[in-house]
């Protein structure tokens, strides 16, 4: 005989109710799927990035929490939000894997359909770049159309910077020039930075809180890497070293994006122990 869960007290009668389906607002989701060919892997293609975008939605909700929290000197509670971004960035890797099944051939039957939208105009992947530290005033012209999406941000310290300005607060000697630098700016490797760094991985045990954030930065910036690369070798993969959809050189951009360091400090530190 068939199982009713109804016999075990499942719901199922949502007249009257608040469904799954009505929660989470799975008929406005699924409708965004929009085709403008009729080339079967067109639906991959609107299908990884819109995910790629939900996911990096949420990348930015714990990142804007994290530095809320150590901000306010509650840094214990960032540690599991900043292990959730890195976390998150190795969901957005796994997407390529998928991606990848799609053949040049494949690609050709619709990219023309594409215009000149792409991904190097995503908002939210150049608000995350913004969030964690890597401010590149250049990449804002392409979201002139839409100042409000980026602008505000260059105005609040990235994570980086609010991390810093724990240490500093904890009583390690973090320059008083980066604590005072302009937020709108790139980062620029410091000597003085790299040191106060020095100073935690000598003596983890004395330094401990800083010692845990700095591997969680250095968790998310591995992860976000390693997107950065199979983003590389996917469109190698499909397109060759053809120009961007937006213009962009392609292959050479990407490859040079490749060479970008988040925190730069972090890396470099491991060399002097």
């Amino acid at each position: 005989m068939a199982y009713d869960p109804s016999k075990d007290g499942a719901q199922m009668d949502f007249r009257q109710r608040m469904s799954y389906g009505d929660y989470l607002q799975i008929d406005q989701i699924l409708a965004a799927q929009r085709q403008l060919s009729s080339a079967h892997d067109e639906m991959l293609f609107i299908i990884q990035h819109q995910t790629s975008e939900l996911w990096m939605k949420l990348a930015l909700y714990e990142l804007s929490a994290a530095r809320n929290m150590i901000a306010a000197d509650r840094t214990n509670e960032a540690l599991k939000m900043l292990s959730r971004v890195a976390r998150i960035f190795e969901q957005l890797n796994s997407a390529w894997d998928v991606l990848r099944t799609m053949t040049p051939w494949e690609y050709t039957r619709f990219r023309e359909d594409l215009g000149q939208s792409s991904g190097f105009q995503s908002w939210q992947y150049r608000l995350i770049e913004y969030a964690v530290g890597n401010r590149n005033l250049a990449m804002l012209k392409p979201h002139e159309h839409r100042p409000d999406l980026l602008e505000a941000e260059l105005g609040r310290p990235s994570l980086y910077d609010v991390v810093l300005r724990r240490l500093s607060r904890t009583g390690l000697p973090v320059p008083e020039a980066v604590l005072n630098r302009d937020l709108r700016q790139a980062w620029v490797l410091d000597e003085g930075v790299m040191e106060a760094w020095a100073t935690v991985y000598r003596d983890p045990d004395r330094y401990w809180e800083a010692y845990e954030v700095a591997e969680k930065l250095v968790d998310i910036e591995d992860y976000f890497r390693r997107w950065r690369f199979n983003h590389v070798t996917t469109v190698e993969r499909v397109i060759g070293f053809k120009r961007g959809t937006g213009g962009t050189a392609g292959i050479s951009y990407l490859r040079r994006m490749l060479e970008v360091e988040l925190f730069p400090e972090l890396w470099r530190v491991r060399t002097q122990l």
